[in-house]
């Protein structure tokens, strides 16, 4: 049996220069209790939510660790009692509520995946969280179905590129918005019919003129702000519109009769802080939806760069600066 050692390194919310900023520290290496498995990192992948919880307004739910990381993949070290599905060897990938940032992570069995044939170790790291995410959104809450179209704002993010591969190769007409030529080129190789450069073009203008004026059934928004009420007014009659974040914003001014005309349906959701049920079943949906398409290489992670831990602030820096297209990720 392989001898875990005592302390390890990991990254958390603190200071430098008296400004927020993630820094490494010495840590106890956690131990898995029950339904618990313990990875040795190969990699972790950086989302925005680890940026803001840096800034201090997005704590970790209670019981999950105060490392930063909301994601790993990696091979099982030990396990904890009442494991079934795992065992020491494994290679996996796990969508985690903390630790990610860290030599050693804990993952909840039902919350992990196998690594995908043909998908490299590190590699792994960028699908958990996007996929879930993307999955439980989509699916489960907007309700996406067959010959349905959908918009994807933020398209070269890790999310968007998730989100447009998924929905291409399922066979909907996906549009998307991004912040350059090079975004949305790339967005166009990821299989979107039509990627906008919000910077220079309408979103609205150009999907009503791509559709005949039609709109769109379904909008996965990370945007807010004044896009709300664009994205309410270019869904389809019965069109639902998710956010998953407000980058320019949660509020709005809107004018409520359209969703009544409509009969549109508004929903948003968070990932991290459900319950080891709901974590499951979106795993297990992923898993048999999803990972067929990755192992047939119809969808594929997205993967800018791989930085080293100690590389940690010029990581987050980059994010920041969004000059990344797919997933930022970090090897202890």
């Amino acid at each position: 049996m392989t001898t875990l050692p005592s302390s390890m390194k990991a990254v958390l919310a603190g200071k430098v220069d008296g400004q927020a900023a993630p820094v490494i520290e010495e840590i106890a290496v956690p131990h898995p209790q029950a339904h618990e498995i313990l990875i040795k990192v190969a990699a972790t992948g950086i989302n925005r939510g680890d940026l803001v919880q840096v800034m201090g307004m997005y704590p970790p739910p209670p019981g999950a660790p105060a490392t930063l990381g909301l994601e790993a993949s990696g091979t099982v070290v030990a396990v904890g009692p009442g494991v079934t599905r795992w065992k020491v060897g494994d290679e996996v990938c796990s969508l985690v509520a903390g630790g990610g940032y860290a030599e050693y992570c804990i993952a909840h069995q039902g919350s992990t995946l196998p690594v995908p044939r043909g998908v490299s170790l590190i590699d792994a790291a960028a699908l958990p969280e996007v996929h879930l995410t993307v999955w439980t959104n989509v699916v489960d809450r907007a309700r996406l179905k067959a010959g349905e179209t959908l918009l994807v704002h933020g398209g070269s993010s890790g999310i968007g590129t998730a989100a447009i591969q998924l929905f291409a190769a399922r066979g909907h007409r996906v549009f998307t918005t991004a912040g350059s030529k090079d975004k949305c080129d790339a967005c166009l190789g990821f299989g979107a019919a039509r990627a906008i450069n919000y910077r220079e073009e309408d979103f609205v203008d150009v999907v009503r003129a791509e559709t005949g004026n039609a709109g769109v059934d379904v909008i996965l928004d990370m945007v807010g702000g004044d896009y709300i009420a664009k994205n309410i007014g270019l869904l389809k009659m019965e069109g639902r519109l998710v956010n998953i974040a407000f980058q320019q914003g949660s509020t709005a001014t809107l004018n409520l009769i359209v969703l009544m005309l409509k009969r549109l349906t508004i929903s948003g959701s968070t990932l991290r802080a459900r319950s080891h049920a709901e974590k499951a079943e979106i795993t297990q949906s992923v898993l048999r939806e999803v990972w067929p398409l990755i192992e047939a290489k119809k969808v594929k992670p997205v993967v800018d760069s791989v930085f080293p831990l100690a590389k940690v602030r010029e990581a987050h820096a980059k994010m920041a600066g969004s000059s990344h297209i797919g997933k930022i990720l970090l090897t202890p």
